[in-house]
């Protein structure tokens, strides 16, 4: 049988600020393959090289084969046949909107479309995991100033919002976005806190801290503040 379309949409943390963390061990191990091929896309935060560094020792040493694509100075011409040939392509942080930009000027939304298609597992944290969706909240136009974002990739139905818990205004902006219909009802992670889609159904909450937590929010008149904010139940990882 063909591999379910799978994402993991993530909402803070990685394996810069958490090396060695489970949720990353979970990642690599979704793909079914001993020594599986790995593509980071560091697009969002500028492709830094300090990520870079940190991506492919961290990817290395857990046994895979390590690719950083870099496109502010693009050293691949066929970025499609070198993506397609991956078993895991990871997304970092960073500016949302300008990814999306930079990824439609490559043509790299349309691989990522066909790779969804094929099963290669797509995943990523804070951008890297809002990108995935119709929608969500974003820092991309002010670090302080958070503003709903739409338009993007569309593979996973609604909004997402990330770093629920570690930024205290990301909770009540997307709350009154999604009262107002700024968003569409979605989903809010913590930071650590990865949401596993299979052919863009939620399956399962997963985490590397004790304690994070997911969430589904959406409109309801009857809730207090109009919006219901549902916990889910979040499966803390074991690293093996």
């Amino acid at each position: 049988m063909a591999r379910p379309r799978t994402i993991v949409a993530g909402g803070g943390g990685g394996f810069r600020t958490d090396p060695g963390n489970a949720l990353d061990t979970f990642l690599l191990a979704r793909t079914g393959v001993p020594h599986p091929n790995v593509a980071f896309l560091p697009t969002a935060g500028g492709d830094p090289e300090p990520a870079i560094e940190a991506f492919t020792r961290s990817f290395l040493e857990r046994g895979a084969r390590p690719t950083a694509v870099r496109l502010f100075q693009r050293e691949v011409t066929d970025l499609a046949g070198l993506l397609l040939a991956q078993d895991l392509i990871l997304v970092s942080g960073g500016n949302t909107a300008n990814l999306l930009a930079i990824w439609r000027v490559h043509g790299v939304d349309k691989i990522l479309a066909e790779a969804w298609a094929r099963g290669i597992v797509l995943a990523g944290w804070s951008a890297g995991g809002l990108c995935w969706f119709e929608g969500g909240v974003t820092d991309s136009f002010h670090p302080t100033d958070l503003a709903p974002l739409s338009n993007l990739l569309g593979f996973l139905p609604g909004s997402f919002c990330p770093h629920y818990d570690s930024e205290l205004t990301r909770r009540p902006l997307y709350h009154a976005f999604v009262r107002a219909g700024a968003l569409a009802g979605g989903f809010a992670a913590e930071d650590s806190v990865g949401l596993v889609f299979e052919d863009a159904r939620l399956v399962e909450a997963v985490t590397f801290r004790p304690g994070a937590r997911a969430y589904r929010v959406v409109p309801d008149a009857a809730a207090p503040g109009g919006v219901a904010e549902t916990a889910l139940p979040t499966r803390l990882l074991v690293q093996g």
